[in-house]
Parts: C-alpha cells; structure tokens; sequence
C-alpha cells in the first residue's frame, strides 16, 4: 500500500519513565468516555501549562473548528503535542490522541498519532499497550511515510523486538519482507526469522530462512561475527543423508578411537569423525573446518609411535570431552582429540549424541598436559 507523505518530524517527546499503574490509568478512562460517545475538554490538558495556557487553548480551539481540514488541524496538534511533551504530560498527551483519533476515524493523519502513542506507552514500558496500538495501526490504518519512512515499517520494526509469541513475530517479519523488501537488509531478517522457527519447532522451515539469509547480498548479522558460520553448520548438518559417526556413549565413542590409533586404523578413525563442521587447529586460531587435504593426508600422520591417554582430560565435563595424544608425525606432535555432546533438535536421532568435532594442535594453554 502507497504511504501518504506529509513533511512533519517525528519526535518521540518525553522519555520520563512512568510506571504501568500510570499508564493504565488514562487508558481505563479513555475507554470510559469513549464508550460514553464523549470527548475531553480542552480544559483538561491546558491545566498546569502556565504561560503556554492561552497559545495551547487557541491551538485546541482551531482542532475543534470543523472548517479546518486535516492537514491544519494537523499543524495545530503539533503544537499541542511540543506543548505537553515540554510539561512532560505524557498521560494527558496520550489521551488526547486517542480520543482525537476516536472522534476523527476518517483523518488522514491517524496513523501518525497513533503511533505517537503507540511510542510513548513504549517508552513507558507498559509493552502491552504499545503492541496494541502497533497493531491496531496495522490492522485499520492507512500506511504513510513520514520524511520517507513508512509508520507501518516501523510498526513491525518495533513488533518484532518487543512481541515474545514467537508465532506472531512470524507473521510480522514475513509482512516485513514481503512490502519492504526493498527497504531492509534481508540478511539479519532471514537469520532472525529462522531463529524464531526455531522456537516454533519448524525445522524446515527455519533451513529455508537460513537458506535465504545464505543467498542475501550481505549474508552477514550486527553483533553476531560467526551467523554465516553458524548457518553454514546447521543446513549442512540438516541436509546431511545419515549422521552415523555420532555414538549414544561418550565412553563406548572413546574407545572405539583409542582402538583405531592402537591398531593403526585410519578408516575407522575417518568412519567417527563428525562429517560436519570437524575443525583442526590450534588451540590459539579462530575455529574453521578442517582443511580437507588433511584429512585425505590422515594415515600419513599415523606411525608406531602415535599413542592415546587412558583417561579423559581433566577439563572433561558432561558437554565436551579431551583425549590427550601424542607421537604424530607432524610438525606438532601432540593433538588432543575433541568431544562434544550434539545439541542440534532438528534431528532427534542425533540430539544429546557425543560426536568427535574435531583436534587441537599442541599443549592447552590453559592447563597442564594430561595423563599418559
């Protein structure tokens, strides 16, 4: 829907920090005179200006006169809004605007004033009266574009952050894409969407959001430096046919590599190795898969002298897991072998699993070398 454009700032006003009970207050007495088909006095709202009192009384005069169009009454309201948001009459301001909008269903403008309202309850922290009014703005208003910015684009802008029901966030963000597309980094959008299919359980759902987020020109999240990677994992681990290296026992798993490197038996040490996501590195560098020339190299790193720690590290807790080895025929001799516990519920086959993700090159930093 085309936006009507009007050349008016928006200005949020007051960020005083009234309490819920305050802001539920005005609301129960505005549904009460709403209900009774009446309208505030304007007496009401100039109380307590001051000096303002008679300037703010011709302002509400000239709202009244029905000869004025929208657009004047617009500049009038304005003023009245600098006004009460100066005496920080946020309660007072918010009244007017909904019985305004109440009284005028048919004003071009009413979904600006909403959203001022909408905005301020926000700021107020009574978040359930602003979802209301966000919605409500949605739902029943015309868009418009205010200096170039949709009020229904930052409707669902504010939506998606302060709204929990995972079920609703959808919907916003799938409307936030499909009419302003155009508008928004569709990146972070499609990370996010399928962030909140994850809370919803929709597996395929949330791999076709990350598929897109993939595909976006700039596939990449602000404050989030390891999205592309984190996706990466998870559609890869999602389309992987038969994830058959994971084992239910973290100790029947260790054992079964501590056979292959006593028998010398690079195959079964390829059959346990995580197919997605293994990492070798350093225990210093940023975590990266595996170069797969390594691992087509494995068996050259193999000789007699290649050994296993017959316990576990001591940094072993119930989520990952350190076996100590040494007497590789690399130019570091010692790997510590990496266990992890899956934590991946798009496949309940493999949720709560321990898989072997990957090695660590060299002594841990952190601690002394473990057992022998």
């Amino acid at each position: 829907m085309n936006g009507r454009r009007f050349d008016a700032a928006i200005t949020l006003g007051d960020r005083g920090k009234m309490i819920y009970r305050r802001a539920l207050l005005p609301a129960t007495l505005l549904t009460a005179f709403l209900l009774a088909g009446c309208s505030f006095s304007s007496s009401y709202f100039v109380t307590g200006l001051g000096t303002q009192k008679a300037v703010v009384s011709q302002m509400f005069r000239g709202v009244a006169d029905k000869a004025n169009s929208p657009e004047r009454r617009f500049v009038y309201i304005q003023e009245i809004v600098k006004a009460l948001r100066a005496k920080r009459e946020t309660a007072k301001l918010n009244l007017f605007l909904s019985d305004y909008v109440a009284q005028h269903k048919k004003d071009v403008y009413d979904a600006y004033y909403l959203y001022v309202v909408a905005e301020n309850y926000l700021n107020e922290k009574a978040v359930p009266f602003a979802i209301h009014y966000f919605d409500r703005i949605l739902e029943n208003y015309p868009d418009l574009l205010v200096h170039g910015t949709s009020i229904h684009y930052l409707c669902l802008s504010q939506l998606i952050k302060i709204v929990k029901d995972p079920q609703q966030r959808v919907s916003y963000y799938k409307e936030l894409i499909s009419r302003f597309g155009n508008k928004i980094k569709k990146g972070p959008t499609y990370y996010y969407l399928g962030q909140t299919y994850t809370e919803l359980g929709e597996w395929d759902l949330e791999m076709q959001a990350y598929k897109n987020f993939l595909g976006s020109p700039d596939p990449s999240v602000p404050n989030v430096p390891g999205a592309r990677a984190q996706v990466t994992y998870l559609i890869d681990m999602y389309d992987y046919p038969k994830k058959d290296w994971a084992m239910s026992s973290l100790t029947k798993l260790v054992d079964a590599i501590r056979y292959a490197i006593y028998t010398r038996n690079t195959r079964l040490l390829a059959r346990y190795r995580a197919k997605v996501g293994f990492f070798a590195r350093s225990w210093e560098s940023e975590s990266m898969p595996v170069d797969q020339e390594f691992l087509n190299d494995f068996d050259v790193f193999m000789n007699p002298q290649v050994y296993a720690s017959n316990t576990l590290d001591v940094d072993s807790n119930s989520k990952e897991a350190y076996l100590r080895t040494g007497g590789w025929s690399y130019r570091i001799e010692t790997w510590y072998l990496y266990f992890r516990k899956i934590n991946f519920p798009e496949d309940p086959n493999v949720q709560g699993k321990w898989e072997w993700a990957g090695i660590y090159f060299g002594e841990k930093p952190f601690s002394g070398a473990g057992g022998s």
